[in-house]
């Protein structure tokens, strides 16, 4: 394990805004695992996305569909990192949307507001 490694974690897969995008106009749609906080979330989410907090993954796992392609969601992208460690831990397809939703803004791309 390399000093980085150590600091930050092993890295995970990722994918861009642009590429999610793509994938959720396709037909085998991601589940997109939105873990901010429910203040983040209100004032901006992707449609469909489903709020569990990570500090809430733990307890709430069994709200995530195991056979589905998961996509980790937050404000930067560094707190759906260990989100998708524990994912990939309990079994599961995960990755990281690269720089989080302000990669989603940049791309001005649609967003709900409220829960």
């Amino acid at each position: 394990m390399g000093f980085l490694s150590f600091i930050f974690g092993e890295s995970v897969p990722t994918l861009t805004a642009l590429e999610l995008q793509e994938k959720l106009k396709n037909g085998n749609k991601p589940f997109v695992l939105d873990v901010r906080q429910p203040e983040e979330f209100r004032l901006g989410h992707i449609p469909g996305a489903k709020l569990i907090p990570l500090g809430d993954l733990s307890r709430r796992i069994k709200e995530v569909p195991i056979k589905r392609e998961i996509v980790c969601i937050c404000a930067t992208g560094h707190r759906s990192i260990p989100a998708v460690h524990k994912l990939m831990a309990a079994g599961y397809t995960a990755s990281s949307m690269k720089n989080g939703m302000i990669s989603w803004h940049l791309a001005k791309l649609p967003t709900l507001r409220g829960l």
